[in-house]
């Protein structure tokens, strides 16, 4: 069993941190389709910001499970101990530091994985966060900057210096984005350079996935970020296999209809039904884009504006998908 501070995990499959997708109707999903662990969008640290409804609703962990995570993203050490000394008083359990994200963005800001540059400073971030609360701190990296700089050893050596519980390494640098394919080589050196749980992460989207980058790296856990956007039961599936060595089948059309329906429904109650309804475009998308009629299926449903019209959309579709030329017609019959 992994453990992060006094927490134990009930699975070794954790959710990624993901702008813009680990929001809390996704991460509440998650956590009721087998994850282990679930990891908040970031949030800044810079307080003056948290006014913003962005920031507010990235910090609303109203009904959550324990172990609540809160990942923070920064490059300031004091701004960083703040924002991490605020969240544990609003009922974060669980902080995570953000040194992965490879977007411009942040970058450019000197947070993210910019931070990878400067060891000294990965240094007196983690030190000051530590220092700041008493619950766990965790760290999220990448392997290095680039090719020619992959000091993920070297981080994960300081991070456990430092007093960080656990550290979730992409097995990409910040050059490679999200780019080619991710090694694992270095995630196995840091695994066996460190005491602390180690977590895997990085184009792990199956069951048999997971059990080889667990076995190659002899990582603690598994961290799954773009394999569970429409797909969450990923999750239990994965859990399964690696207990079990069996497969469990994919959900049939009716469970995908009640899970993808119940999903929309929280986006429409936590985001209100016009942000909602933008919202739900993409998680819909990654639920059926795939589909040979998913194309045309999404250019109908991005036209739609109403709650109402988006739920009767995908029943018709999930149920009768060969029929998806229909859709239009079946979505005016159920609203009247």
């Amino acid at each position: 069993m992994v453990k992060i501070g006094s927490y134990t995990l009930d699975s070794p499959v954790i959710l990624a941190p993901m702008a813009g997708v680990t929001d809390r109707p996704f991460r509440q999903l998650c956590r009721e389709m087998g994850a282990g662990l679930v990891v908040s969008e970031m949030v800044t640290s810079d307080v003056k910001l948290w006014n913003t409804r962005k920031s507010r609703l990235r910090m609303n962990h109203n009904g959550e499970e324990e172990p609540r995570s809160v990942q923070i993203a920064g490059g300031d050490p004091d701004m960083l101990a703040e924002a991490a000394r605020l969240n544990a008083e609003q009922g974060a359990q669980i902080i995570d530091i953000n040194m992965g994200c490879p977007a411009k963005k942040v970058c450019n800001k000197a947070a993210g994985s910019a931070l990878l540059k400067d060891e000294k400073l990965v240094s007196d971030i983690l030190d000051a966060v530590v220092r700041a609360v008493d619950i766990p701190v965790t760290l999220k990296i990448r392997t290095g900057w680039d090719h020619e700089h992959r000091n993920g050893v070297t981080i994960a050596h300081i991070a456990e210096q430092s007093g960080i519980q656990a550290l979730a390494v992409h097995g990409r640098t910040r050059a490679d984005a999200y780019k080619g394919e991710a090694e694992y080589d270095t995630i196995a050196q840091i695994k066996q350079s460190i005491s602390i749980p180690v977590f895997a992460n990085g184009d792990i989207t199956s069951p048999e996935k997971a059990r080889y980058v667990m076995d190659y790296t002899g990582a603690d856990a598994v961290m799954i970020g773009r394999g569970a956007q429409g797909h969450p039961w990923i999750f239990r599936q994965i859990s399964h296999y690696l207990e079990t060595g069996e497969h469990l089948p994919e959900p049939d059309a009716v469970a995908r209809l009640d899970i993808l329906s119940r999903h929309l429904n929280e986006l429409y109650q936590f985001y209100g039904d016009v942000m909602g309804v933008r919202i739900a475009r993409k998680h819909v998308n990654w639920y059926l884009g795939a589909h040979k009629h998913g194309a045309h299926f999404r250019r109908y449903f991005n036209r739609l504006e109403q709650p109402k019209e988006q739920q009767a959309a995908i029943k018709h579709f999930i149920l009768k998908p060969d029929q998806a030329h229909g859709v239009s017609s079946f979505v005016e019959e159920a609203l009247l």
